[in-house]
């Protein structure tokens, strides 16, 4: 995940007061004294399934990962801003996988365009529509919360 956008979770978690895990198969360097967390794990999409719960919210570009978190009850966001869910993760498969084949054929040679200051805006901007709407609901459904806080499930790992 590009630096950049790491950057911008991490604001929003901040200002959401949100427990962040960035998991990888190589150190990520996170700010100390945050509630931001790194997780250093050999198969980190692995970990990734084992350890999320319906109701968390990952970002990743990688669908096929996508496709398995969507299974268990994960939301997730892509690195562009995408939102993909059970309603749609079959078209984006298919999309994907014909993209591919494509490529292999030599009748595709390009991979999708640039990553610039739009794809930057787009990502920021549905990261905070999901976290606005998720504190929303969460005000929503127990009001003697504060709007900001969110429960952490124990994870394993």
């Amino acid at each position: 995940m590009q630096r950049r956008l790491r950057t911008i979770i991490v604001r929003a978690a901040q200002r959401y007061e949100l427990d962040v895990i960035f998991a990888a198969n190589s150190p990520i360097p996170v700010p100390e004294e945050t509630c931001v967390h790194s997780v250093i794990a050999d198969d980190a999409d692995e970990w990734l399934v084992e350890n999320g719960v319906a109701g968390d919210l990952a970002i990743t570009h990688d669908i096929p990962l996508a496709a398995r978190l969507v299974r268990i009850g994960v939301e997730v966001i892509t690195d562009r801003g995408d939102h993909l869910d059970a309603e749609n993760i079959a078209e984006r498969s298919s999309e994907r996988d014909l993209a591919m084949e494509m490529r292999e054929a030599g009748l595709l040679f390009t991979r999708g365009g640039g990553f610039g200051p739009r794809e930057i805006q787009a990502f920021a901007n549905a990261l905070d529509r999901e976290l606005t709407a998720r504190r929303r609901a969460s005000a929503q459904s127990t009001p003697q919360k504060r709007s900001g806080s969110v429960d952490k499930p124990d994870r394993k790992g």
